[in-house]
């Protein structure tokens, strides 16, 4: 009988009837063995829960696996540092497996800035990679060289396919646009208007945004039939200024019918901010990220629902899966969709006390 508690080596070789060796060979995938001592071995391994000492492998191996994390600036947008915490918070987790990772910023407004830090972090060589490809034409161009160079690498926030990255960490983006829209529909007559609205973004690099409105139209392409309703975009730049007022003055003008508005980032606050100042009451907005300013809108009711992205969770998983990749050894499931959580000001504190 082996001891309830951690099961060693030893134990599945008393087991299986093979020496100690043999199991290693087994487990580690080193050497040849008879197949069927090696299904024997592995199938021992499992009935006892075996789990290898991960760190006392890294400690007799002295090996650094360096991890390269290529994250937009929280300087430029506030909206970044979550995802630069949930890294840090990983990266101190997973300090004792000798996995050390180093962060490369770039602005996220400056497609140059993302590929002057993409070229940067190769001159770390690094194990693997994790990136926020928010600039699409200057990504593909990287993935191409990472997958000739046989550099896994992993993605969070914005999911580009073409050059199968190891894992994508992040929401479905249709499906959180198509939830959007089912929420501004709830109680709205027929002939309403509905504005999706890009804020501070290149919009023709922003795939994951695209994929947002097309989830948006698509809701109510499916109901169209029924309850026609008026469907409107709007690429709005400048939100600090005049000029986004402007623009915001223009629409809602030319458009009176507008009762709801769905803002495909994290800047539902600076249409918020519009609509408060001009006491315009009857629009519903939605936007996504628990973001001081955004929180302050919502409980004020101006912001009708916030969609939680997670993006802590999306840096501090991103790091995870390269690392069970890298480090542990583990299959590692290609994507980790997250949660569309619907955030509402009497729900709220359930997710700000909530770590991840």
């Amino acid at each position: 009988m082996v001891k309830k508690g951690i099961v060693r080596i030893k134990d599945i070789a008393e087991r299986a009837g093979v020496s100690t060796g043999t199991v290693d060979r087994v487990l580690h995938e080193r050497g040849r063995v008879a197949e069927d001592v090696k299904q024997k071995v592995l199938e021992i391994a499992q009935e006892l829960n075996y789990q290898p000492n991960m760190l006392a492998r890294t400690l007799v191996n002295n090996r650094v696996y360096e991890i390269a994390a290529l994250i937009p600036d929280p300087g430029q947008d506030i909206y970044w540092q979550a995802p630069k915490t949930g890294i840090e918070k990983a990266q101190s987790e997973l300090a004792q497996y000798g996995v050390r990772v180093t962060q490369f910023i770039f602005d996220p407004y400056e497609a140059t800035s993302f590929r002057a830090k993409a070229v940067e972090l190769m001159g770390l060589n690094p194990d693997a990679i994790l990136v926020a490809p928010i600039f699409y034409r200057e990504s593909l161009t990287f993935f191409k060289k990472w997958k000739e160079l046989g550099v896994p690498f992993a993605l969070f926030n914005t999911h580009i396919p073409d050059y199968e990255p190891l894992i994508y960490i992040g929401q479905d983006s249709y499906q959180s646009g198509f939830l959007a829209a089912k929420l501004l529909h709830y109680g709205h007559p027929q002939g309403a208007t509905f504005l999706v609205a890009h804020i501070d973004v290149d919009l023709s690099n922003s795939s994951h945004l695209v994929n947002k409105e097309q989830g948006f139209f698509d809701y109510f392409g499916q109901i169209s039939s029924e309850t026609p309703y008026s469907l409107l975009q709007a690429d709005l730049h400048n939100s600090s200024s005049k000029a986004f007022h402007e623009q915001l003055d223009h629409l809602i003008q030319e458009n009176p019918g507008i009762k709801g508005i769905f803002v495909t980032n994290s800047k539902a606050h600076t249409v918020a901010h519009y609509l408060q100042m001009k006491g315009i009451n009857h629009i519903r907005l939605i936007g996504y990220d628990l973001m001081e300013k955004n929180l302050h809108y919502l409980n004020k009711g101006v912001i009708e629902f916030l969609i939680n992205q997670n993006p802590k969770g999306q840096g501090y998983w991103g790091i995870y899966g390269l690392a069970d990749q890298l480090v542990f050894k583990k299959k590692v499931n290609p994507i980790k969709y997250l949660p569309l959580d619907i955030i509402t000001k009497e729900n709220l504190h359930y997710y700000i006390e909530a770590d991840l």
